[in-house]
């Protein structure tokens, strides 16, 4: 008697079981493609921190600005929002080499404080450029088709636009990490990172090299832009969110660790995802608990910190 009961029991069990383990691997997969643009958000912050050891807190609103551009050039032509990076990039490199050229150089090297408060008040100078150029209203790039399609995998649904993202992502992490660590450019960067007096010495033009990796910077920054454009609603005000994201990412990979970034985006991510499963409106509060722990047992990140 009692083992027919126990095998009615399970087989009422078993769809449960299945279902919540298809919404666990459901969450968990799009986590994972959520925190893959976090850290493409903190790839920027981390480069300025592992190379010119700066501290950047308008990086967040150049996300939105990257995000602003990219919709007055889809207005004004006939292009997408991916297509725009065609032009964005060129735009956002040259922005960030003149502001290395006119204002960081002035300030990297000294004190920590000073970049701090340049950069503070070049966030507030953006914010408030851009509500005065396109008011405080949200706006969203437009991702068409893309915001509807999804790919059925064993009985989940995958978005393909988080599929882009996280792709174009970690090409975009491959790229650099190449680039930093196999070209003469790397190596330079990679010398002025570990001793800035001893690369002059040896001809390193450092202010200069600053300037390109800025607007590298910048390039990294604007695919991260149009690709946050595409998902989420922004607004002038959104920069210290997507700073705080970054900044979550950077820390929890270990500062200046690029591959080390990316992890900390995908924990992010995930640890956002499953809030949400608790409640819609604790993602956010369970991403930034999960780094608040992380970082009360391991302050200084979960890997080896250092150049990028």
């Amino acid at each position: 008697m009692a083992r027919p009961l126990m095998l009615t029991i399970m087989r009422l069990l078993t769809p449960t079981l299945e279902f919540d383990m298809l919404v666990f691997i459901e969450t968990l997969i799009n986590g994972l493609l959520l925190g893959a643009l976090y850290a493409l958000f903190g790839m920027g912050l981390s480069l300025s921190l592992g190379v010119m050891r700066m501290i950047n807190i308008a990086h967040g609103d150049f996300i939105v600005l990257g995000a602003y551009l990219s919709s007055v050039i889809v207005m004004s032509t006939d292009l997408g929002p991916l297509a725009s990076l065609l032009l964005l990039l060129p735009l956002m490199f040259v922005i960030g080499w003149l502001l290395q050229v006119v204002l960081f150089n002035r300030v990297v090297g000294r004190d920590p404080l000073s970049p701090l408060l340049l950069t503070f008040g070049l966030s507030i100078v953006i914010q408030n450029l851009l509500q005065e150029g396109f008011s405080a209203d949200t706006r969203s790039l437009p991702a068409g088709d893309l915001a509807l399609q999804g790919v059925e995998l064993g009985g989940m649904s995958i978005g393909v636009l988080p599929l882009i993202s996280a792709a174009i992502s970690i090409a975009v992490f491959w790229f650099i990490n190449r680039l930093i660590h196999r070209s003469p450019v790397g190596a330079a960067v990679r010398a002025v990172a570990d001793d800035q007096e001893t690369a002059r010495l040896v001809g390193v033009n450092d202010k200069r090299l600053f300037a390109y990796m800025t607007g590298l910077i910048l390039v990294t920054v604007g695919i991260a832009s149009v690709l946050y454009g595409m998902r989420t609603p922004f607004s002038p005000a959104s920069g210290p969110e997507r700073l705080i994201f970054s900044f979550e990412a950077v820390v929890l990979g270990g500062l200046g660790n690029l591959w080390g970034t990316f992890i900390g985006g995908l924990i992010i991510g995930v640890s956002q995802l499953f809030g949400a499963r608790i409640d819609t409106g604790l993602g956010p509060f369970f991403g930034h608990l999960v780094f608040l722990l992380a970082l009360i047992a391991r302050p200084q990140g979960l890997f080896k910190g250092g150049k990028s």
